[in-house]
């Protein structure tokens, strides 16, 4: 008998047993989105580079974060826009989030962001986010994408020269121990866009590799 190749968890199921088995750390906290949401020296200058460039803005813009995590990027950014949505896939974590974190112009959704319609929003940010999930889903993502006119994104690549954008399971790791990392403009995705302006990079100790933070501006 020939054995059926084993079908991979759907994305919600392996994001909730990621924070569940705290498989990204934080033993001591309910929810924790990995020390890349955490430490200082990583989200300081993130931080001041978008909070700079929503600040550059007469009229304050409506934003949607997908993937928003345990929020502890997020908290900080909900007062230089005019409307801050959250989004996340894990349903326990948008509830705690909701609990947690109130303001005016703040408001949490749980979606599917490859699957789900995303909310009408001036700017997307996606902040280490497609570098967990397939091509497959990135693709799906990058559709609705083109319907927005900033998108803020950062993802975790390797130094020098690298294949982007090999094909991975959905889940915890990413594609640094493949040297890849995600390159929206590279095949398979092709993302046209109007403009492109890297707004900051941080590298890793050890080395593994860099963030970097890129601002896509599209065709809207």
């Amino acid at each position: 008998m020939i054995k059926k190749p084993k079908t991979p968890w759907p994305t919600k199921d392996v994001m909730h047993q990621v924070y569940e088995k705290h498989l990204w750390g934080g033993k001591d906290f309910d929810f924790y989105s990995g020390e890349g949401s955490h430490h200082p020296e990583i989200i300081t200058p993130y931080l001041e580079t978008v909070s700079d460039f929503f600040k550059s803005f007469s009229e304050p813009l409506v934003v949607c974060d997908l993937g928003c995590g345990d929020f502890n990027i997020g908290k900080h950014l909900v007062k230089f826009t005019k409307n801050y949505i959250a989004i996340d896939i894990v349903d326990d974590l948008i509830e705690r989030n909701k609990t947690l974190f109130k303001a005016d112009n703040l408001e949490f959704q749980c979606l599917d962001i490859s699957k789900d319609k995303l909310p009408h929003a001036d700017c997307i940010i996606l902040r280490q986010v497609l570098q967990h999930l397939s091509n497959t889903e990135i693709k799906n993502i990058l559709k609705k994408l083109k319907d927005y006119k900033y998108i803020v994104l950062t993802e975790h690549i390797p130094f020098g020269d690298f294949i982007p954008n090999k094909d991975i399971i959905s889940g915890q790791g990413i594609r640094f121990k493949k040297n890849s990392g995600i390159d929206i403009l590279d095949k398979p995705f092709n993302f046209k866009i109007k403009e492109e302006k890297q707004l900051g990079e941080h590298t890793l100790e050890n080395e593994k590799g860099c963030i970097v933070t890129t601002l896509y501006r599209g065709f809207k």
